[in-house]
């Protein structure tokens, strides 16, 4: 671990303690008011997450933030975040419920909508 301090490793950890906080609390407050036949909550946390991981590293690339703070917010709070092996395993679930058309419209629908909003987000990050 070259290069990185205690400090660095404890705000990342906090960073990834936030991150799931935030996923958790996020999903609740999505499953109890929307009815889907998909996991909506997972998948706008996926996506969401797509975008801001994209939105730190354009923002990192024009420097408009150090790649120590890339580090904490995406590896830690994104990492926290976002859950695709939770994404992964209520797409399989749906498929092996019978709903093969909800599980991979769930599954393809969150690729083809978080690719290109990370690349939004490098976009916009590079523009801010």
């Amino acid at each position: 671990m070259m290069g990185l301090s205690l400090l660095q490793l404890g705000f990342v950890a906090l960073a990834g303690a936030t991150g799931a906080l935030a996923r958790y609390l996020l999903g609740r407050f999505i499953a109890e008011r929307v009815y889907s036949q998909i996991p909506l909550g997972t998948w706008l946390i996926n996506v969401s997450g797509a975008f801001l991981i994209g939105l730190i590293a354009g923002l990192v690339g024009h420097q408009a933030i150090s790649p120590t703070v890339q580090v904490v917010l995406a590896t830690g709070f994104l990492g926290g975040y976002t859950t695709f092996s939770t994404m992964h395993w209520e797409g399989t679930q749906l498929i092996r419920g019978g709903s093969v058309a909800h599980g991979l419209l769930y599954l393809t629908g969150t690729y083809a909508l978080g690719i290109p909003l990370a690349l939004l987000g490098m976009m916009l990050g590079g523009w801010l």
